[in-house]
């Protein structure tokens, strides 16, 4: 009777070791940002919270999001007029028969030129409603993008203390900042407000009113350490 060799006995058992040691999962990577002063040198490194800035992004759910901010956003003040706003007489041309003609009720009907329009367009709402879940889920996937296109500068504090375009735009510039901008703060202070107003691409946001359309529309994203605090407070349960 023939006997295995030990060498091919513990192959197998090391073969399952080592598919054990492959399937193990790894821990989700930490996303980190430097936090700069005023004039631009470094403090710390934060870590930002992964279930906020570090998941996958979603293109669907980002084209979703901003089709429905567009849409709250249109007026809806367009129409044209139908047969009952045109300028006309609504007496009947001619008598129903015998004339030779085509029946004919009023001059304003649509087939008669100078008539009003048929289905036309009406002053409407175009806006509509989005899942809670989803404009958060929408939110996360922006601000990891944002994150890995290496987007996001964070500031100790902005330190406007009166409403003047200058300052701000010598803090930007002291920043490197150029082309769109989106300061994030929580609840900038009316000189902040009124410094960035003039500024052409520079757009000051509460971050309790951040919308997905704001964080993609911009070449980059200049927030508060207490603004990135709400937002983890506010997505990441």
């Amino acid at each position: 009777m023939s006997t295995m060799p030990e060498k091919q006995k513990k192959a197998p058992a090391e073969k399952a070791t080592n598919a054990g040691a492959k399937s193990k999962p790894e821990g989700p990577s930490v996303p980190s940002v430097a936090v700069v002063d005023a004039q631009n040198r470094k403090l710390t490194d934060i870590a930002l919270h992964p279930g906020v800035f570090g998941v996958e992004v979603n293109d669907h759910l980002l084209y979703e999001a901003v089709k429905h901010y567009r849409a709250g956003g249109r007026s809806g003040t367009h129409m044209t007029k139908n047969r009952a706003l045109v300028s006309g007489t609504g007496k009947k041309p001619w008598k129903q028969k015998g004339t030779g003609r085509a029946r004919a009720g009023e001059a304003r009907n649509p087939l008669w030129r100078h008539g009003g329009t048929v289905f036309g367009p009406v002053p409407r709402d175009y806006s509509y409603s989005m899942p809670k879940k989803a404009r958060a889920a929408a939110l996360r996937s922006a601000l990891s993008q944002r994150v890995n296109e290496g987007a996001l500068r964070v500031i100790d504090r902005f330190g406007i203390e009166q409403p003047k375009t200058k300052a701000l735009k010598g803090l930007l510039d002291q920043l490197g900042l150029t082309g769109k901008t989106l300061i994030l703060d929580t609840r900038p202070a009316d000189a902040l407000l009124l410094s960035g107003r003039n500024i052409p691409g520079v757009k000051v946001v509460d971050v309790s009113h951040l919308q997905v359309y704001d964080l993609l529309d911009c070449r980059t994203v200049l927030a508060s350490q207490d603004a990135l605090q709400k937002l983890e407070e506010r997505l990441a349960s």
